[in-house]
């Protein structure tokens, strides 16, 4: 079946997600210029959790009306804006010539010089209130990119909102309000969602205003939209473009979902929308606003799906699980005595459906944290204990700004263990140690110096780094805006002067 996309309006585009899916809101996709620098922790937000399992009898509602008065009010408009930038100018040279090769020199007639930038670009999208004093759950494609973002609550009152932070690889984000008392709507346990119960999609489609439909949960557990951790409710409630960040909510009222894509040939609802599971979002939430990036655990496995082939060759009963293909050396799987051809079966306690599913389990369990693994080896049962470790590539230099207050140095990088999956990546030899830069802002002074995704750090400030944790340390509440790096690249070792004060 082809997929094809439309434009729904000329305000409104549609973005596709994985080749298949269809973002549900308008958000422009451009890079954001990120907002970082190191800060003490605020205080972890107050969630109004309600997760008790939803009545499942079958009498049947002959209005949502009670629910919707109850819930509307925590659903927001979103809007954001891209400012119009130049990026150059044609002095017509390419058409003058054009006219002479067709018209030869008596063309006299010459065109004006003229400037070519990208527009100013407005998008629109929805939001759920998530707290009281004003944090909102919405997607990453929403207002990513966007140099203004506001909020429009039910009651007309209109905020500007900050970006607390942003996370592409789940497409969860979240955004700040200065307000008070405002109307959160009580989060459901989405785990205990089961197919076939009622829900009720709340967004703002097409930019026309708070809209409502229902359906029903259609399926559980869907992937392969192209994010890197993915758990979707599937779901048949009507989502349209606009309803990105908007509410899946339960017949009580309660948020089990954030609205992200759909499935369709038109550009519009076709039955097959998508929502990200609210369990998933809050854990999200919670590492944006108290760590200014997600944080995520760790294993040290490369891990596949268990094919009926697979299963025949392992003698195993069936295909749940998560095979293990290889074991990083020196990781937390390695230390606990993993081994390739390992069935995992259990994961602290749950049990494991698939390799996707294993890496959501891993990924949501704190750093640190020393949990039970069951798994099959040779036909036989075991448990083992193993210490989830940071996935490399979440440790951040420079943590998200909240009051633009300046203390670390090194803004806009990202950098990540040197382990061996890492060293193979980038091509790193053993002898070299340090912390692996993962990412680069564009606009940040690092990127200015040269900074690249791949370089190792080695020293910074003439002081020796060996690890991820070494070289946030070392950014934090300096004193200088100048910072004196050696690197690692393309085979010999460097030295790179990074100067905030210089940035842009």
């Amino acid at each position: 079946m082809k997929i094809i996309f439309t434009q729904l309006s000329k305000r409104l585009p549609t973005f596709a997600l994985a080749g298949a899916a269809i973002l549900a809101a308008s958000a422009i996709a451009f890079t954001q210029t990120p907002a970082a620098q190191a800060q003490p922790k605020p205080t972890p937000v107050s969630l109004n959790l309600d997760e008790r399992p939803v009545a499942r009898d079958a009498a049947g509602r002959a209005s949502f009306a009670p629910v919707i008065k109850q819930v509307s009010p925590g659903v927001v408009k979103v809007f954001t804006t891209v400012k119009a930038q130049k990026t150059g100018f044609s002095d017509g040279s390419d058409m003058n010539d054009l006219l002479r090769r067709f018209f030869g020199d008596q063309s006299q007639g010459r065109l004006p010089k003229q400037d070519f930038g990208t527009p100013r670009q407005e998008g629109v999208g929805s939001g759920v209130i998530a707290t009281k004093d004003g944090y909102i759950l919405t997607n990453n494609h929403v207002v990513e990119g966007a140099d203004e973002v506001k909020v429009a609550l039910q009651d007309g009152r209109e905020f500007t909102a900050k970006v607390i932070g942003r996370d592409p690889k789940s497409d969860v984000a979240v955004i700040k309000i200065d307000a008070k008392d405002l109307p959160a709507v009580p989060m459901a346990d989405s785990d205990k969602v089961e197919v076939g119960d009622v829900v009720l999609a709340i967004g703002n489609p097409f930019g026309i205003g708070q809209t409502v439909t229902t359906g029903i949960v259609s399926a559980k557990g869907r992937g392969n939209m192209g994010l890197d951790y993915e758990d979707f409710i599937q779901t048949d409630a009507a989502i349209n473009p606009g309803n990105s960040g908007g509410a899946l909510v339960d017949a009580d009222g309660r948020l089990i979902g954030i609205n992200t894509a759909i499935l369709s040939r038109s550009g519009g609802n076709q039955g097959i929308g998508f929502a990200i599971p609210v369990n998933l979002a809050r854990d999200v939430m919670g590492s944006l606003i108290t760590d200014g990036h997600v944080t995520r655990g760790y294993l040290g496995v490369m891990i596949q799906d268990v094919t009926p082939a697979l299963a025949k060759e392992f003698k195993l009963k069936d295909t749940t699980g998560a095979l293990v293909g290889d074991v990083t050396p020196k990781g937390p799987a390695d230390k606990a005595g993993l081994k390739s051809g390992d069935l995992l079966v259990e994961f602290n306690g749950k049990p494991v459906t698939d390799s996707r599913h294993l890496k959501l389990e891993v990924a949501r369990t704190h750093p640190g944290q020393t949990v039970p693994v069951k798994i099959l080896r040779d036909g036989a049962a075991r448990t083992i204990e193993v210490t989830v470790k940071t996935l490399p590539g979440t440790e951040d230099l420079a943590k998200a700004d909240r009051d633009s207050h300046d203390t670390g140095t090194l803004n806009g990088v990202g950098v990540g263990d040197l382990d061996a999956q890492a060293r193979q990546q980038f091509e790193v030899p053993e002898t070299v140690k340090g912390a692996v830069v993962t990412e680069v802002k564009p606009d940040s002074a690092a990127a200015e110096a040269g900074l690249k995704p791949g370089d190792v750090i080695e020293e910074i400030n003439r002081k020796p780094v060996k690890t991820a944790d070494e070289a946030v340390r070392l950014t934090e509440n300096a004193t200088d805006k100048t910072t004196l790096l050696r690197v690692w690249r393309d085979g010999g070792s460097r030295f790179v002067v990074v100067d905030e004060s210089k940035a842009g």
